[in-house]
């Protein structure tokens, strides 16, 4: 076991970036034309990355397995971007929203990039609107912002219920401009197969044209990982189906190494399973929690009724209702951070108090703040004694304008009018606060390769606070790494161009083949998704909204044999060397069971709850998680050594000066 240095700056914490900035090395203007740069995926992470990098004159190649960089996951974004900007006025600062966001993490994330983020966050918006984002406006023509979860001010910025669309639109428009100055080259539909180290550095990628099969080398003088989060280990997720963990567990087996993979964010306010045949779950935006009211029926023939349809939600009276959210958090109400609730929804449906078939279902509705806009717009219309229908008319225009598509959305799914009957939500797996090992400068522990947004173990601690994913993606894409990746390449105005024909790309592209063909030689006895869904269902049984030793044992046990089983059964139909989307998923899930494993094992190994990490062991008198901080305030980082039963420990001590320890409390 080793001790990692993350390379945070000394100083006082509000002038380490700066500080850094003015002491890190710079390559010349010239010469940054003549050094390579790949940057995988192309969301908001990797979109922001690629364009700034070749603005500043360097040579960008990016990679992406979607047919546009526009079809990135960043585009399923809901609710908003954060960012310390304080328009309204209501006390928010820098320092407030690093102090949000590390409590948020429960008190598992690094002091100096936390700070370094919140520094940044208003460059962010000025960055977005010169672009063009079209971000919401108030009545004075400020940009207009909201409030999420975990927090007691409103400084989340937004787009209707698309923010995440606008705000890839702004990074995609960026690199379109790159594109055609011939600085960025565009490898759409390209899939990266292993990354390829020369003298210990990283120094190119090996890449599979996913329409012709072919298998290509590209080489650069440092290659950036943006390639989102691995939700998807547990098959049903609000992740898009193609999202995969291919790209970080390729370098992790290279030498970088893996953090936090247990840190796994469930958020709570998603469309329930409805059944078997679903391949992934819709997420509705926490931005619905400002004002949509979460709640039970307080008796339990109620929801039993409720189930077995005998009885419609609005029937039940208001003092009949279990606000349970508001009851057990008076200070935060429906705005606690996503695990709290999450854990809150999911004791009440445990409880027997669910309002589905399944039992595994709460209400979100809206009644309430329908009638509250009503009346708000009547008296600014001058309509001094409307009706109740008129005040539901109003009220159900003023919601339409700031939550419609989520509403139409919705009502798609289920067949249910959410303006009519409250929405049925229950918690899923959404966001990876786990990744590759990073440093201060976005560096992972193989030198030259950097990894940014999701898929480096971030910002956000054992729970991501919500509108934080884009702000930490566009952070680092536009404003942290374009910094210092400079740094490193200093060295390298001398190296030339990186050749593709050496031992090292040829051993490479034999170990891609290799493993591709054994994908293929399978007796076929079980198709991918067969695999997937059996890996999926032990994860969010053994591994998913709350753990204990004894059934992370037995994920750990069930997980290996289940991979061993894949190599020899899977069936693979079609050939290597043509489009085969049954051979990404192949290889994609043959890497899902690995990192599954891991997963389990690093939850087994964090004695304590924190976070989106609940060990059932470890719990305060009323079931809030229970830090251990004295044997646990570390980041648990872990070496790569064949399989992931010998995987070894590294840690990065985490260092609290500006804030103190304290157990979070949202009461």
């Amino acid at each position: 076991m080793g001790i990692l240095d993350a390379k945070v700056p000394a100083g006082p914490l509000a002038d380490k970036w700066t500080s850094h900035k003015n002491k890190i090395n710079l390559v010349n203007p010239a010469n940054k034309r003549n050094i390579d740069i790949i940057v995988v995926g192309t969301g908001l992470a990797g979109g922001s990355a690629a364009a700034t990098l070749a603005e500043l004159g360097y040579n960008v190649k990016t990679f992406c397995y979607q047919d546009s960089p526009r079809r990135a996951h960043s585009i399923a974004a809901q609710g908003g971007i954060n960012a310390a900007k304080n328009y309204q006025g209501d006390g928010d600062s820098n320092y407030r929203l690093f102090y949000d966001t590390v409590k948020g993490g429960d008190y598992r994330s690094r002091e100096g990039n936390v700070y370094r983020l919140a520094e940044v966050s208003g460059q962010i918006i000025d960055q977005c609107v010169a672009q063009g984002v079209p971000f919401a406006r108030e009545y004075g023509g400020l940009l207009d912002n909201r409030s999420f979860g975990g927090v007691l001010v409103s400084r989340t910025f937004y787009a209707k219920g698309q923010t995440g669309q606008q705000l890839l639109l702004g990074a995609y428009s960026a690199m379109n401009r790159q594109i055609n100055r011939g600085k960025i080259q565009p490898f759409n539909r390209h899939e990266m197969m292993d990354l390829v180290k020369v003298d210990g550095k990283a120094r190119g990628i090996i890449a599979r044209n996913l329409v012709t099969g072919e298998i290509e080398r590209h080489s650069a003088h440092a290659v950036v990982l943006a390639t989102g989060g691995y939700g998807n280990v547990f098959f049903l997720s609000t992740n898009a189906m193609g999202s995969n963990v291919m790209a970080a567990w390729r370098a992790h087996r290279r030498g970088a190494h893996f953090a936090n993979p247990c840190y796994t964010q469930i958020h709570p306010t998603c469309i329930p399973v409805s059944g078997d045949h679903q391949s992934k779950l819709t997420l509705m935006s926490e931005s619905l929690r400002n004002d949509g009211r979460i709640w039970v029926p307080n008796k339990k023939e109620d929801s039993l009724a409720i189930r077995e349809g005998k009885l419609k939600p609005t029937q039940i009276k208001e003092e009949d209702r279990d606000y349970y959210l508001e009851r057990r958090y008076p200070a935060f109400g429906n705005l606690v951070p996503r695990d709290v609730a999450s854990r809150a929804a999911k004791e009440r449906c445990d409880a027997g108090f669910g309002v589905n078939k399944t039992g595994e279902a709460v209400y979100l509705d809206f009644d309430a703040a329908i009638m509250r806009y009503g009346r708000e717009k009547a008296l600014t219309s001058g309509h001094k004694d409307p009706t109740d229908k008129e005040l539901r008319a109003l009220g159900e225009e003023v919601v339409e304008a700031k939550y419609g598509n989520l509403f139409q959305m919705y009502e798609k799914i289920v067949d249910e009018n959410p303006y009519k009957t409250p929405m049925m939500i229950y918690p899923a797996v959404h966001y990876t606060m786990g990744g590759l090992w990073v440093d201060y400068n976005l560096q992972t522990t193989i030198e030259g390769c950097y990894a940014a947004g999701e898929a480096n173990f971030s910002d956000h601690g054992a729970n991501r606070l919500g509108a934080s994913a884009l702000m930490q993606g566009l952070a680092d894409g536009y404003f942290v790494l374009p910094y210092t990746i400079g740094d490193y390449l200093s060295n390298d105005i001398r190296t030339g161009k990186i050749p593709t024909d050496s031992p090292e790309f040829n051993q490479a592209e034999k170990e891609v083949r290799d493993r591709m063909d054994k994908l293929m030689t399978g007796k076929g006895l079980h198709s991918v998704d067969f695999y997937h869904k059996k890996l999926g269902k032990i994860m969010w049984d053994k591994c998913g909204m709350s753990r204990n030793a004894k059934d992370l044992q037995e994920a750990i046990d069930e997980i290996s044999a289940l991979r061993k089983d894949f190599w020899e059964n899977v069936k693979v139909p079609g050939t290597a060397n043509s489009k085969n989307q049954e051979l990404e998923k192949a290889g994609r899930v043959a890497d899902f069971l690995e990192l599954g494993e891991l997963f389990a094992k690093d939850a087994l190994a964090r004695n304590e709850s924190c976070g989106g990490h609940f060990r059932e062991e470890y719990q305060t008198p009323d079931g809030e998680a229970l830090r251990d901080d004295e044997n646990f305030k570390f980041v648990s980082a872990w070496e790569y050594k064949g399989e992931p039963k010998d995987a070894v420990l590294h840690k990065e001590e985490l260092k609290y000066e500006n804030i103190e320890l304290k157990t979070r409390s949202y009461k």
